[in-house]
This record gives structure tokens, C-alpha cells and sequence, in this order.
């Protein structure tokens, strides 16, 4: 037994019995050892020209063909993109050596034939060394021959033409005879096909990866396919995910046109059983028909489209859905830019039609969320109030007749505009979709807020022209014209903010409104306060429970009539009420007294109930400045009236003289104190907000912006409040306090005034009975010998007092975060009165 035959019959056992087997074997075995695979070829490519010129010189005596063929070698081996130049020629020389064959066959390849034969004369070929490989039929290539060795002693594989169709029928989500698709719950990740193979044939991986590639479009399609259904028919879906439906339907008719179009390239009857004219009908089939690579080529363009539809039946809708959509729009693949340009021009249709209604009417056509601003469910159908001038507040004189009016309004209707105008409508940043842009966003939320509320609340009555003026701003709103877009939502903002401003300024009045809460409860008309407070006096020294709103409100009418405060508009007039505060035991009339404006829809958008509460805080603080410059003024007065009582009293002429300083200090104080709050921070932001309001920019979020830090800008100052958390109302109570000792100074003050004018009298009696003069009266001691220590002891207690009080507010308020507020502390102890003093207390304890 040769070697060859004892290697063949230990790999393969059964040849040992079967002769006919080993005989095989044995040849196919020599033929892989005489081919060409694993040899190295001669890489002497001048030995191979020469062979090559020796073989033309035979066949063309005259010698043309050899110097073309050096004209051609010369020309090739410069060329330096050919890096294979030697195996080039030997292929040509093995085709050209081959006998009786001019065409090309797969023998003829170098690497799977024998080399060629060496030449032993220049004239006469020699013939070629027989070899097993001679034997072997020609036209038929060595996969063939392993196939048909496989198809006889093992399982082939299956035909192509077979899982052709079935992988037609995976693009349709249908599962095949061969290859089907596997239930989602029994389908591991990456694996949702099963290959069934019987007996006979089997299927190779490679074909198998193949299949599973192009299974991924099948796959993709019932997904979408899926979607679609489930969403027919339904009520609930929305808009926009109606449109995306619509879309997808499109492309799958086009995708099943592509599908018929595949179909009809098969050239081989689907009733074709497995027999042994399969393989001729596959050969025909591969040359001319449909094949699992050409169809992957066809196919590959709706992978992509299917792979970025699939993405589309997420879980999302309105401008969500749109915004997964355009994350897609920038991708760099020109294809995919491309389909996602135009499914975004499709999906956001019903997003621009509903855009265009809010823009231009002001009016939320969204029934199924989907747009990016949405209306409280409680607040939808709620108005705005809007009072007559007839109405309530010409009742009983205007003044009482506002606030009884307006407390039997049902809940529904006392709605506070500002409520409406930021709790009606929200913006929703999640279903904003990106092309719009955060400030885009902004200013449709806006316009369309503004023209809802010129519409309901405002009762426009241009509103026709207003929505002519931005029906003429732009054309059709779509996606394709994004710069389109923005230019009409710019112009549409200006117009309905314009318009807006407009109606408040010029049909509600608010900038006379303004100015009455600044003239009135912000102490503007110096005249009318101090008839005010001149007028009320004696009734607010009383207890507070003795005091009648009807009286006070009288009183409030009496001291407009008698001021320049009569000039202002009747409906500003109306507007102003005199209420008492909450009191408590032993608060008298100063206490609780407090001034009220009254305020309706739609100007409360802007003078909400915080901000009329922020202006009654200012009133009661600058009331009691006024009430304290008042107080000590009349004292001054006073006291300067009587001196030349007081000089009958030479005694008591230093403590007269020591008053007068502290009083002087006090007076100092709280002018300063009125001054400042009155020129530095009310009129500096008045001309802020007077400015902004002249400006006539932004909407009215703006402009209630602009009121808010107006307000803030003067609650901050007025009441010297603090930034650090914990210690905001240090100042304002330390101030406080101050004012509480200015009053006890006061009376203790009166108290030495009358003491002082008693025993002037007294003394003067004496002086009069001493000199005979009877003039009738002996007044009597009316105070106690101690009486006087003790009426000095509390002056000098309150007025030590007040100036170490005062010490400590300079120095607070020279530490202070706000500017302003360090100049008070300036303006408060000028020429550094309060250090002095200080320095001076200092040095004599």
C-alpha cells in the first residue's frame, strides 16, 4: 500500500471497505498536489519575457509581434500602479500556451493548473505531462466539483433559488418554508430567525448572514406595519401622529411596488420541487435572474429608509415626535438629510397649522396636546372682568360703593387677571420642537397669549384690523421655509405687542394709574397728604374701635376737594378708598388707618393684588415719616413760640436749650429720611419705569416685569431691607424703634411744656402778690415737687436714646449691600456728626 493510500484510509475509515470510495479520494487528493496552490511561482520576470518572445518568434517568423510585445513590456513595467506585473504576463503566456484553446476557461488560471510545459526547442512545443486534472470535464470549476461531491456523499446545500423566495416573503413580514420568523418572546437579542433544514441540504453560514441582513428590512416593516394598524381608526390619536401614519402608508405602497418589481425578476416558477434539474435551473437563474446578493442591493436603500421610519413609532407625539424626527436632519448621509427633510415637511403639517392659528388669532386648536403651549383644563373657559365706568365704581360717590360691588362677583368671575395671564396658558419646553428654538418659542407663546387676551379680555373692538395687519405679515407657514418663518413670527410679536400696549395705554389708561398710586399712596401730592393729615388728626388720635369707615371715607373726599387733587381724571378718584386695617386692643386711629386703590380687570394683570400689597407696605411706612415730620414740626413751632414764656424761667433754660438740640437732630433725621425715600428712590424709579413705558418694547410679560422691579427697587430702599438671609428687616426695625422714641420724646416734651407753662404762671402770681397787685387768681401747685426730675429724666433718657439708636442705623447703613442706602448713612451723619459724638461718649466714660 503506497503512503498516499495508507494517509486516505487513516483520515477516512470506511475506505478501507469501500474501493470505489478510496479511489476517489486518492485522485482528488493528487489533483490538489499537482495544482498550483501554496507553490511559489518564478518571479524572474526577464526569463518570462524571453519565454514570451521565444514562443511569438515561433508563431510570427517576421519578428512584428516580438517588438510590439517589447514596446508593451517596456511600457509596463513603468507603470507603478500594477504591482502584480509578473503574474500579469504569466497568466497571458499560460493563455497563449494553452493548445486549442482561445478563450478563456478556469483551467487556464495559473493558480489552480499545472505550470506551463518548459520549451525544449524553439520550434516545436513540447506536449503537456498528462495528469489526472486532464480527465476532469471541461467548463466546470473546482466549487463544482465539491458541490457534486458533496450532492453524492453528504448533504448539498440548498438552493438559492428556494431561499430566494423565502426571503421575499420576510420582506413582507411573512415567514417562509425554510427560514421564518421567530415569536418576539422566544427571540434572543440579535437572533428573531429560524433556519429548518431537513436531510438532504443544508445551509452555510455565510448564506445564513446574508438572509438574516436582509431580514432586518421584514423586520423592521411589520413594526411599522403594526403601528400603522393600531393606530386606524382609533379617535384618540393625534394630529400630528395622523399625518406620521399617513407618511408611512405612502412609503410602504412604495415599498410594496418594489417589492412586486423583485418578484417579477424571478425567472424560476415558486412550484419548482428540489430534483436533479434544480441545480441547471439555479445556474440559468444566477445568470440572468434574482440573487440574495443583487437583491441586497436593491434593498439596501430601503434599509435605510426603514431604519429611520422605525425610529418614527416611538412613543412620543406632537412636537416631541417632531423633535425625534429633525434630530436626524443634520445627519451627514445625504439620503437620510434628505428622507427626514421630507417627513418633516409631511408630520408638521398639522404642527404649522395649528401654529398659524395661535399666531395670527390667538385662538389653541389642539385637541389632542399636541402642540407646545396648553391651557389650564380650570382656567379655559374663564374671562376676564371688565368693569363699566357706570358699574360699581360710581356707586356711592366711588369710594364705598368699588368694594362692595365687587365682593358679590361670583368665584368664577373675580379671577385676578394676572391668574389668567400666567396660569391660563403654559409653555410646555418639552414639545417646543428644535427648528423653533427656545426664543422663537418665547415670542409665539407670547403673541398668541397677547392676541388671546385683546380678544376675550380687552373686547378690542380693531381687532378685525389687528388680525388683517398679521394675516399680511407672511404667506403659508411650513418647514421647508424656516427663515419664512421666523420673519412672521417676529413681525406678528411686534403687532400684537404694539396693539397691546396700546389698548393699555390708551383705552384702560394705565399710565394715569400709575401715576394716582404714586400720587396718593406713594405721598406724591404734597398738598392733598397734609390736608389729608391735618383733617384726620383728631379723629385717628382716637381708639381705633371708635372709628367708621363712612366717617373716614368723608373725610378723604373733603381733603380732595380742598387740595390740588381735585384736577386728577374721575376715574381715578373713584379708584380711592379710606379703609381701617385689623386692630387689636389699645391701637388708636393712627395704627390702622390706611389708603386703598381699587383696581378691575384687565389693568389688575399689571397692578396685581402682590403688588397693590407692596404699595400699601410703602404707604404705611411713609405715612408714619409723615406723620413723625409732622408731629415734631408743630412741636418745633410750638416750642418756639413760647420762649419768651420760658424766659420768666431762667432755670430751666439749659434743658429748654438741650430740647432744642435734640429736636433739631430728630427733625435732621426724618427730613433726611423723607427726602430720601421720596427724590432718590421713588422719583429715580418712576423715571425708570416712565422710560421703559415710553419705549413702547416687548410684550406684557415685559411690562409686568418692569412694574414688578419697579416695586422691588422701592420696597428694597424705602424699608432698608438687607440682602443677608435673616437679617432683611434689621434696619426697618431699628428705624422703627427710632420713631417709637421720637413719639416718647414728644410727650415728654409736652409734659415739660406744660409744666413749664404752669409754673410760669405760678410765679407770676407770686411776683404780682409780692408787689400789692391782687389780681384775683392764686393759682395752685399742680405738680408734685418731684414731678419736674422725673419729666427731665425721660427727655434725657429719650433723647440719649434716640441718638444711640440713630449711631447704630448710620453705622448699619454705611455697611449695606445697596448704594443709596450708604448715602443715607451720608446724608444721615454729615460731617461725620454720629462718629464724633461717638468718639466723644467714648472718652468721657
Amino acid at each position: 500500500m503506497s503512503s498516499l493510500e495508507s494517509l486516505v484510509c487513516s483520515i477516512v475509515p470506511q475506505a478501507r471497505h469501500d474501493n470505489h470510495l478510496k479511489d476517489e479520494l486518492i485522485l482528488h487528493c493528487q489533483e490538489i498536489l499537482n495544482s498550483h496552490i501554496g507553490q511559489t511561482v518564478e518571479s524572474d520576470i526577464g526569463h518570462l519575457a524571453d519565454s514570451i518572445k521565444r514562443h511569438l518568434l515561433h508563431a510570427s517568423p517576421n519578428g512584428v509581434s516580438t517588438l510590439r510585445f517589447a514596446n508593451l513590456l517596456a511600457r509596463l513595467l513603468e507603470q507603478p500602479v500594477l504591482s502584480r506585473k509578473h503574474a500579469s504576463l504569466s497568466f497571458l503566456h499560460s493563455l497563449a500556451a494553452s493548445p486549442g484553446a482561445p478563450t478563456l476557461s478556469p483551467q487556464a488560471l495559473p493558480s489552480l493548473v499545472p505550470p506551463p510545459p518548459s520549451q525544449q526547442s524553439s520550434s516545436v512545443p513540447t506536449p503537456v505531462v498528462s495528469s489526472p486534472s486532464d480527465s476532469l470535464p471541461r467548463g466546470k470549476t473546482q466549487a463544482d466539483i465539491l458541490r457534486e461531491y458533496r450532492s453524492r456523499h453528504g448533504r448539498a446545500h440548498l438552493p438559492e433559488l428556494f431561499l430566494l423566495r423565502d426571503t421575499l416573503y420576510l420582506l413582507q413580514g411573512i415567514s417562509g418554508k425554510y427560514v421564518s420568523f421567530m415569536s418576539t418572546a422566544e427571540a434572543a437579542p440579535g437572533e428573531q430567525l429560524v433556519f429548518r433544514e431537513d436531510s438532504k441540504y443544508v445551509i452555510t453560514e455565510p448564506t445564513r448572514k446574508l438572509i438574516l441582513c436582509l431580514a432586518e428590512v421584514g423586520h423592521l416593516y411589520k413594526r411599522i406595519d403594526n403601528f400603522i394598524r393600531e393606530r386606524d381608526g382609533k379617535p384618540s390619536i393625534g394630529m400630528i401622529e395622523q399625518s406620521l401614519c399617513h407618511h408611512l402608508q405612502n412609503q410602504l405602497t412604495e415599498y410594496y411596488r418594489l417589492i412586486a418589481v423583485l418578484e417579477s425578476q424571478m425567472s424560476v416558477s415558486k412550484d419548482v420541487e428540489l430534483s436533479s434539474e434544480s441545480r441547471d435551473l439555479e445556474l440559468k437563474h444566477e445568470e440572468t435572474g434574482l440573487t440574495l446578493k443583487r437583491l441586497n442591493v436593491w434593498i439596501q436603500d430601503w434599509r435605510l429608509r426603514m431604519r429611520m421610519m422605525s425610529v418614527c413609532v416611538e412613543d412620543t407625539h406632537g412636537g416631541a415626535l417632531v423633535n425625534l424626527i429633525r434630530g436626524y436632519a443634520d445627519n451627514g448621509d445625504p439620503f437620510v438629510r434628505k428622507f427626514t427633510d421630507q417627513l418633516l415637511e409631511e408630520v408638521s403639517k398639522p404642527f404649522f397649522s395649528m401654529l398659524h392659528k395661535w399666531l395670527f388669532s390667538g385662538e389653541l386648536n389642539d385637541p389632542f396636546f399636541e402642540f407646545f403651549v396648553a391651557v389650564d383644563p380650570e382656567l379655559a373657559h374663564v374671562q376676564y372682568v371688565q368693569q363699566s365706568a357706570s358699574g360699581s365704581l360710581a356707586g356711592d360717590g366711588g369710594f364705598a360703593g368699588l368694594a362692595s360691588d365687587s365682593d358679590e362677583l361670583s368665584g368664577e368671575s373675580r379671577e385676578g387677571g394676572l391668574k389668567l395671564w400666567e396660569s391660563k396658558f403654559r409653555l410646555q419646553a418639552d414639545m417646543l420642537p428644535t427648528f423653533v428654538g427656545g426664543t422663537f418659542g418665547r415670542k409665539i407663546f407670547s403673541t398668541g397669549k397677547s392676541l388671546n387676551f385683546i380678544r376675550y379680555s380687552c373686547h378690542d373692538s380693531d381687532w378685525v384690523v389687528t388680525r388683517e395687519k398679521l394675516s399680511n405679515t407672511g404667506g403659508t407657514l411650513k418647514y421647508s421655509d424656516i427663515a419664512g418663518l421666523e420673519r412672521s413670527i417676529d413681525a406678528a410679536y411686534q403687532i400684537a405687542s404694539r396693539r397691546l400696549f396700546d389698548i393699555f395705554f390708551e383705552k384702560y389708561r394705565l399710565l394715569d394709574h400709575l401715576l394716582a398710586l404714586k400720587s396718593y399712596l406713594l405721598l406724591g401730592h404734597g398738598d392733598f397728604i397734609d390736608q389729608l393729615m391735618e383733617t384726620l388728626s383728631p379723629s385717628l388720635a382716637r381708639p381705633a374701635n371708635t372709628l367708621y369707615r363712612h366717617n373716614l371715607t368723608a373725610t378723604l373726599e373733603t381733603a380732595i376737594r380742598l387740595s390740588s387733587a381735585q384736577n386728577d381724571p374721575p376715574d381715578v378718584l373713584r379708584r380711592l378708598d379710606a379703609r381701617m386695617l385689623e386692630y387689636s386692643h389699645g391701637e388708636i386711629g393712627w395704627d390702622v388707618f390706611t389708603l386703598e386703590y381699587k383696581v378691575d380687570a384687565p389693568i389688575d394683570t399689571v397692578l396685581d393684588p402682590e403688588a397693590m400689597v407692596k404699595y400699601l407696605k410703602l404707604f404705611n411706612h411713609l405715612w408714619k415719616i409723615k406723620r413723625i415730620e409732622a408731629t415734631l414740626s408743630k412741636s418745633w413751632m410750638r416750642i418756639a413760640g413760647g420762649a419768651r414764656t420760658f424766659l420768666r424761667l431762667p432755670d430751666l433754660s439749659y434743658e429748654w436749650h438741650q430740647i432744642r438740640i435734640v429736636m433739631a437732630e430728630m427733625i435732621h433725621f426724618i427730613r433726611q429720611m423723607e427726602a430720601y425715600c421720596q427724590l432718590e428712590v421713588i422719583e429715580c424709579s418712576w423715571k425708570i419705569l416712565l422710560d421703559f413705558v415710553q419705549k413702547k418694547e416687548g410684550d406684557l410679560d415685559a411690562l409686568i416685569e418692569a412694574h414688578r422691579a419697579y416695586l422691588d427697587r422701592m420696597v428694597k430702599k424705602v424699608l432698608l431691607l438687607n440682602s443677608k438671609a435673616g437679617r432683611e428687616e434689621n434696619l426697618l426695625n431699628q428705624v422703627r424703634e427710632v420713631f417709637t422714641t421720637i413719639f416718647q420724646f414728644k410727650e415728654a416734651t409736652d409734659d415739660f411744656y406744660n409744666y413749664s407753662l404752669s409754673e410760669s404762671a405760678r410765679r407770676d402770681a407770686q411776683r404780682d402778690e409780692e408787689r400789692g397787685v391782687f389780681t384775683g387768681i392764686r393759682p395752685e401747685p399742680r405738680y408734685a415737687p418731684d414731678t419736674l426730675p422725673h419729666i427731665l429724666g425721660r427727655i434725657r433718657e429719650y433723647g440719649g436714646m434716640f441718638s444711640e439708636k440713630a449711631q447704630t442705623i448710620v453705622h448699619g447703613l454705611q455697611s449695606h449691600s445697596d448704594l443709596d442706602c450708604r448715602f443715607l448713612g451720608i446724608r444721615l451723619s454729615f460731617s461725620d456728626f454720629y462718629k464724633t459724638k461717638r468718639e466723644t461718649t467714648h472718652q468721657k466714660s
